[in-house]
């Protein structure tokens, strides 16, 4: 049996980086875009000229004034067999632009009630651009990956930002709607790839072609299906990608930043998996909530969880 000299050291190892857990930040910089008002498991939100209501299981507290809101172009009606249908009060184009700085993206109102874009991610496009930039005025150039990209908003705010970028997704219509947004937001000829395939066999893919990357950016789905109908579940593969992902990352790693919509995991969670992932790499990481301020009373939605670490 080891003696206390023997075990102290074991469990006396100082922190190799620091942890900071803010409670929320809110994604309150946008124009064209507002959260107007919450209530009984529905949001009231304007996207550019149009007025949207969908559902969020979030929102769990009742509607002021108890009375459905008059104001709407667009009203996602949940179905009790699952999903829904959208109701129209006069039919809207097929898609139509928001901005976000010099960003531009396509919307359209799918039938999972999504739009193609979720605001609240502004937050992150913002820290990690600035960080980016950063690297750039030092005369380093940046290497990103997106995984799970959907739409590529994030991409394309790597890719502003001066980054080259390469943009995942196991859906060839959401790798198309990223190359959408990027010529949208001026940046058809920006270094970006577009690939359409399981993340998990790409990243592999890559450490076999000696391919490297500064900085990693993952949105993963609790549940999903790759390119070739491979099962994804978010507590059973989140960390084997992640480890991939860390023999991905190049000798001077930038930053590393997750997303996270799930019930199911917590902010200290997300930040236990970068402290094991980064543990030898030093720098910070920060771990919280995203969430959009609702503009009738103040309150702030929580949208969902994030773990950043950077050098």
């Amino acid at each position: 049996m080891l003696d206390k000299t023997e075990w102290e050291p074991l469990f006396s190892k100082p922190m190799e980086h620091s942890v900071e857990r803010p409670a929320l930040i809110t994604a309150n910089k946008w124009q064209d875009y507002q959260l107007l008002d919450c209530g009984d498991g529905m949001k009231q939100e304007r996207w550019g000229p149009y007025t949207l209501v969908r559902p969020d299981p979030q929102i769990i507290w009742p509607r002021r004034g108890g009375k459905d809101w008059d104001q709407w172009d667009g009203y996602y009606h949940r179905s009790e067999s699952g999903g829904g249908r959208w109701e129209f009060r006069k039919p809207l184009p097929e898609y139509w632009k928001i901005s976000y700085g010099k960003l531009v993206f396509r919307i359209h109102p799918t039938s999972f009630k999504h739009t193609g874009l979720f605001p609240e991610q502004a937050v992150n496009w913002d820290w990690f651009s600035d960080r980016i930039r950063s690297a750039r005025q030092q005369g380093r150039e940046v290497q990103v990956l997106n995984l799970f990209g959907y739409t590529g908003a994030a991409t394309c705010a790597a890719a502003a930002a001066g980054a080259s970028v390469c943009h995942v997704d196991a859906a060839e219509g959401m790798v198309k709607w990223c190359r959408e947004n990027a010529s949208l937001s001026g940046l058809a000829e920006a270094p970006i790839r577009y690939i359409a395939d399981d993340c998990l066999k790409f990243v592999r893919r890559e450490i076999k072609r000696g391919r490297r990357y500064d900085a990693v950016i993952m949105d993963p789905p609790t549940y999903g299906r790759g390119s070739s109908g491979e099962m994804w579940r978010l507590e059973d593969h989140l960390w084997e990608l992640l480890a991939e992902c860390r023999n991905v990352l190049s000798d001077r790693p930038l930053f590393f930043l997750i997303n996270a919509y799930t019930a199911r995991l917590s902010p200290t969670v997300v930040v236990n998996l970068l402290s094991e992932l980064m543990h030898q790499s030093g720098g910070s990481i920060t771990g919280g909530e995203v969430g959009l301020p609702i503009q009738r009373d103040g309150k702030v939605l929580p949208c969902g969880i994030y773990g950043r670490w950077e050098r």
